[in-house]
């Protein structure tokens, strides 16, 4: 495949071809053959759904120009091994699919997971050996875990199903494999976004299945990621508060998700819903409400071509996660570096929007920042948070795929 059509025109071709080539070289040298195939999966942006998903909410993502590169060789056996550089190996017998919960939170997990879902519809897998390189950015909230689970299931899918699943598929036995064997309830938005590729808008009313719509990113804006620091592994217990007060609220309506209940109604029931549930519970469902209703206006305003009313969204959406979805500190905390981030960014921005980037709590912000200022926003966010901690990243068009075959 052209590199160009998975990175885009204005890609640096030559350092995917070297990332390419060294690991294609590193897995010949380990295994004393060449690789049969050559995958992608990259990073993902969430531009607007913060904390939606879970609730069958409605999202708006995009795959990015990071990514990590497998070179991938099929087995007899059932062995499963994922040499990851930098990291342990992965080996996993997945004639074994029971889950393990001395595997909760690894990578052993995830491919067992997935494996577990595609095995239970059917279809007869085997093993295979993996080397990968990774570009996509740690601790910037990017879904490196949602990348990797995506990736299995497509080597998965090309090399022994013919390439029947679809990417909507592949996100949702992704999910299953995070939520089921590496035991983080998770929502479909960070799968689904590495699977499909490009800027779309997904609507989760049928989870399984959700509504896509592709859209132009703005011209003229850059996105930059900004790992603002802080360690999301004890975060669990927060990440998972969000999604069970939502569905708290929910079930005073007797349904299971927000996205059942009607706005007019949430309203109406408020004084009923301060005696039963926190306060907290009640904003973060007000959150929700408001937070699809902006995807919407976002969704019409790039179809518009205006620009302006896309990132008056975006920021919107940052001021919901500080002030309503409250995700943007640990409680009880006082370093609070996501939200100095966000204020910090919106002190240097002249012309763009910022806001919260993924789970929240600890971590990352996403800054869409005009072409013209955007090296200075980059130099004093570098200044604050380190060089290495602040990301250029460019949409890709193109989801989890096979870049090669080696005949």
């Amino acid at each position: 495949m052209d590199l160009k059509i998975i990175y885009g025109e204005n890609a640096d071709i030559n350092f995917y071809e070297n990332r390419i080539n060294g690991i294609e070289k590193i897995f010949l040298e380990k295994e004393g053959k060449k690789n049969e195939y050559l995958f992608s999966s990259s990073g993902r942006a969430e531009i607007l759904g913060n904390h939606t998903d879970h609730n069958h909410g409605i999202v708006m993502v995009a795959s990015i120009s990071c990514d990590i590169i497998a070179a991938v060789s099929k087995n007899s056996d059932s062995i499963v091994k994922v040499c990851s550089l930098g990291y342990p190996d992965v080996i996993v017998d997945i004639s074994d699919l029971t889950v393990k919960e001395d595997e909760f939170a690894t990578s052993n997990a995830l491919v067992r997971g997935v494996a577990k879902a595609l095995t239970d519809k059917g279809y007869k897998l085997n093993g295979f050996t993996a080397y990968t390189t990774s570009n996509i950015f740690k601790g910037a909230g990017v879904s490196s875990s949602a990348a990797f689970e995506v990736l299995i299931t497509e080597i998965f899918n090309h090399i022994y199903l013919g390439g029947i699943i679809t990417p909507i598929e592949r996100a949702v036995i992704s999910q299953y494999a995070e939520n089921v064997y590496f035991n983080k309830p998770c929502g479909l938005l960070d799968q689904s976004g590495i699977s499909i590729g490009s800027l779309v808008k997904l609507d989760f009313l049928t989870p399984t299945s959700p509504k896509i719509t592709k859209v132009e990113p703005p011209k003229g804006y850059s996105l930059v990621i900004t790992n603002t620091g802080g360690d999301h592994a004890s975060l669990t217990e927060h990440y998972a508060a969000i999604r069970r007060e939502m569905e708290e609220v929910a079930s005073h309506f007797g349904k299971k998700v927000l996205r059942e209940v009607e706005y007019g109604d949430f309203l109406k029931e408020i004084s009923i819903l301060k005696e039963k549930f926190s306060s907290r519970a009640i904003l973060r469902a007000l959150h929700f409400y408001n937070e699809n209703q902006r995807v919407l206006n976002a969704e019409k305003a790039l179809l518009n071509n205006d620009t302006q009313a896309f990132l008056k969204q975006v920021n919107d959406s940052g001021i919901s996660s500080i002030a309503l979805l409250q995700n943007c500190y640990v409680p009880g905390e006082t370093n609070q570096p996501v939200v100095l981030g966000i204020e910090l960014s919106r002190a240097i921005i002249k012309d763009g929007a910022v806001r919260v980037h993924g789970g929240g709590f600890a971590g990352s912000i996403l800054a869409f920042v005009n072409d013209n200022e955007v090296d200075g926003y980059v130099a004093k966010m570098q200044e604050v948070f380190g060089e290495s901690n602040v990301f250029k990243a460019s949409i890709r068009k193109i989801g989890t795929t096979l870049l090669k075959e080696n005949k």
